[in-house]
């Protein structure tokens, strides 16, 4: 048995989540895909999978070389991209991560639009919210907010996004004004992990160079982006986001930016993709075609979300309160 056919049917049985998937994606009988994994479990000596009734698990040593086996395959497939030339169009399963927000509201009509233009490629898009080692799951291209370490991945720099505290209007009319943040300490807020569950932190005040950390006692802890925007909407509480998240909601009036002179400095969005992999068509493409719209989307959302203003003087005035920041969905 060829054992680059057999690495591919077990890494596809890693990534189906079982041995019926695998078969089922590369049009292979159950019996062909048993014989590929007991064929590279005789090759090593050892088990790759433990099975089960439901499903299969990797066991210690299939952990290190389904990673091993993902590098491989992905060498293999630049070997013959670069004997193939430039004349090879985008084709194959381009594979793509992003954060579960970003990737609905962003990538994935995006990606819809790709696969529009390039009918030989097809996506499998993985949301994550966690930073996807992208060499070791055999992963393209990647979606990072935030500040990137040194590493071996190719960044493309396509925007930045704010961390704002934002409430309903409502809740904000009826709540002692938010002009400082030791403010919120008095306010029902809305958690998320990401963003910090007992305290929030903001930027040092003038003269010092100590971040102020904000101690909270939440009402609501959740893991959901979508709804903590909507427990927000409800008026149930402030929240911390990224600005992309409420964009939508804060240009429709139904949430409203405070503390908007209390922000730190936006954080980078960058797409990441492993080093070799832009000369793969369908990557050199998608990242051609990503950067083209994502760049304007973002310099539109940080336009519209520039200019913040001081709270309004009444505290309990809805209709003379003013937006701190307004924002635009990007579509």
């Amino acid at each position: 048995m060829d054992r680059i056919d057999a690495m591919k049917v077990f890494v596809a049985a890693h990534s189906e989540g079982s041995l019926a998937g695998a078969g089922r994606k590369l049009g292979k009988s159950p019996a062909a895909v048993s014989r590929a994994i007991a064929f590279l479990e005789g090759h090593v000596g050892s088990d790759l999978l433990h099975r089960t009734t439901r499903s299969l698990k990797l066991s210690e040593l299939g952990e290190r070389y389904v990673a091993a086996c993902k590098r491989i395959l992905v060498d293999l497939e630049e070997a013959e991209i670069a004997a193939a030339g430039e004349r090879s169009a985008p084709r194959g399963t381009l594979t793509v991560t992003a954060p579960v927000a970003a990737g609905e509201d962003l990538m994935r009509p995006l990606l819809d639009a790709f696969m529009e233009a390039h009918p030989a490629v097809s996506v499998r898009l993985h949301l994550l919210d966690r930073p996807a080692n992208l060499i070791d799951e055999g992963i393209d291209v990647g979606l990072r907010v935030a500040h990137l370490a040194d590493s071996s991945l190719v960044a493309i720099r396509v925007g930045e996004v704010r961390r704002v505290v934002a409430a309903a209007p409502r809740y904000l009319a009826a709540q002692p004004r938010i002009q400082v943040p030791s403010d919120l300490s008095t306010h029902q807020i809305i958690a998320m992990t990401h963003f910090g569950l007992d305290s929030w932190t903001f930027p040092p005040p003038a003269g010092s160079s100590v971040p102020r950390a904000i101690p909270l006692t939440p009402r609501l802890v959740v893991n959901s982006i979508r709804a903590a925007v909507a427990s927000a909407v409800e008026g149930r509480g402030v929240t911390r986001l990224f600005s992309y998240h409420i964009a939508r909601e804060v240009d429709a009036g139904l949430l409203e930016i405070v503390l908007g002179d209390e922000e730190h400095p936006p954080l980078p969005v960058h797409l990441v993709s492993p080093q070799g992999r832009l000369g793969v068509p369908k990557v050199r493409a998608f990242i051609d075609f990503a950067v083209q719209r994502l760049r304007p989307a973002f310099a539109r959302l940080a336009a519209d979300g520039s200019t913040c203003s001081a709270p309004a003087p009444q505290p309990h005035s809805t209709a003379s309160r003013k937006k701190d920041c307004r924002l635009v969905a990007i579509r």
